[in-house]
């Protein structure tokens, strides 16, 4: 069930995640950062920094990042989402599905550990597989 765009809980901040992925909007993306919030991509690709420090850098290196791929997000699929003990920590698995314009697709299994303050992000652990996506 899709959450509600002003939905500020764990799962609706995940939700809204996914559709700016969908969407490659870097705006959308960041706008769900708290301004001292931390990305990490604990397995990093070679060129990619490892962590992205404030909601104005996540915004900046993901407008590069999406602007630089002409890979298009077709679906999050295969979502498996755990509540921790914390209300405000939650784990998410997934596969994000792409396809390149010659036609041709590859998948991405990643995982999402997300830590909210105040009903943004505060940090995020961004675990994918970085062997399956294409080298540009």
């Amino acid at each position: 069930m899709p959450e509600a765009p002003s939905d500020t809980s764990a799962r609706g901040l995940l939700a809204r995640f996914y559709q700016a992925m969908i969407d490659k909007s870097a705006d959308d993306l960041a706008d769900l950062y708290a301004p001292d919030a931390v990305h990490e991509f604990p397995f990093a690709m070679p060129g990619l920094p490892p962590r992205l420090n404030g909601r104005e850098e996540v915004r900046a290196s993901y407008r590069a990042m999406w602007g630089a791929t002409p890979a298009k997000v077709e679906e999050i699929r295969d979502v498996t989402t755990y509540d921790t003990t914390d209300p405000g920590v939650l784990v998410s698995r997934h596969v994000t599905a792409c396809t390149l314009p010659d036609g041709s697709a590859f998948a991405v299994p990643g995982l999402l550990i997300m830590r909210t303050r105040d009903g943004l992000l505060a940090h995020v652990a961004d675990y994918m597989d970085t062997g399956s996506t294409p080298r540009a």
